[in-house]
């Protein structure tokens, strides 16, 4: 069996784990076996519905303690699954929730782990997945010889298109250890769009000159329907909240388009956004390094491009 843990915030699945599930199912098929989804805590989704995605079970584990993520205690939780349903593979998204999870699964399962996959493993010679390394400058393709084998998914990098189908959800008996992390408080990042699951982003740099100058970023990701970004030193000077910063040293993400203005592309923030599918790039210096792994590159004043850029989507929105 394939066991695909559905990653969930605020009760909610993740876009991030339809991916994982439309994955998942996709390697059981090739496999010969079904797959089946793993949902910990409450959920205000229809969970049935996970079968469009190809999951033939949805196994819930219920209890007030797995509402709010505990890493250890999701480790041991979803361990204890696997080996009560004798499952062989997990995947997991291969987002925040996914990479703390996974390591601590390798190491209670004692499986092999292969983190940020992006194509299904070849199984014509034992299981091999292929995944991004160097800051997605370049493919490896590892070879998982255990018997157990943990698998997460790179976002943005599988299809997670929904089709017709219902699962059986039948809840799990299995006992919840005591978290040994108390949560006092948590403060959400704002903004109308979750970077983490955003199909389109908009970012910003220092080349914005300052935080007064923001407001033609939020105005074209509100036309767009797409998140808000910076660049760590638009962060590091508190113009915009550190859940905004991507790169190396902040978030890693892989929208369908990254429109960047402004940065000048550092190759530490490139290793955050390189997986975006289109790279969209305003600067008025010619030689930014942005530009050389740019889709699209505007070579302008973004005070100068941007009320144009804002102008045009409005008209193609009316």
């Amino acid at each position: 069996m394939v066991l695909v843990y559905i990653d969930q915030y605020d009760q909610k699945i993740r876009k991030a784990s339809f991916e994982a599930a439309n994955y998942g199912a996709q390697l059981a098929a090739a496999l010969g076996t079904d797959a089946a989804g793993l949902v910990l805590g409450a959920s205000q989704n229809t969970l049935a519905e996970l079968g469009k995605y190809g999951l033939k079970k949805v196994y819930t584990i219920p209890g007030d303690a797995l509402n709010h993520l505990d890493t250890q205690v999701y480790a041991r939780v979803i361990s204890a699954a696997v080996e009560l349903l004798g499952a062989d593979i997990i995947v997991l998204p291969g987002n925040v929730t996914g990479k703390a999870i996974a390591p601590r699964l390798s190491v209670r399962l004692n499986a092999g782990l292969v983190t940020g996959a992006v194509a299904l493993p070849d199984t014509s010679q034992g299981f091999v997945v292929k995944k991004t390394v160097f800051g997605g400058k370049a493919f490896a393709n590892i070879s998982i010889e255990t018997t157990r084998k943990i698998i997460t998914v790179s976002p943005n990098a599988f299809s997670h298109q929904a089709g017709e189908g219902s699962a059986e959800v039948t809840a799990l008996s299995i006992d919840i250890p005591a978290p040994k992390v108390k949560v006092l408080s948590s403060q959400v990042a704002g903004g109308q769009v979750s970077l983490a699951d955003a199909e389109l982003v908009v970012s910003g740099g220092r080349g914005l000159k300052g935080p007064e100058n923001w407001g033609m970023i939020e105005e074209l990701a509100k036309l767009l329907g797409a998140a808000t970004a910076c660049s760590r030193p638009v962060a590091d000077a508190h113009w915009r909240p550190h859940g905004e910063h991507v790169g190396q040293t902040g978030g890693s993400i892989a929208p369908n388009l990254y429109f960047a203005v402004g940065i000048s592309g550092a190759i530490q923030h490139l290793a955050g956004v390189n997986r975006s599918k289109t790279i969209v790039v305003i600067n008025k210096d010619p030689e930014a390094p942005f530009f050389k792994a740019a889709d699209y590159g505007i070579v302008g004043d973004a005070f100068e491009v941007m009320p144009k850029i804002i102008e045009a989507v409005k008209k193609l929105k009316q």
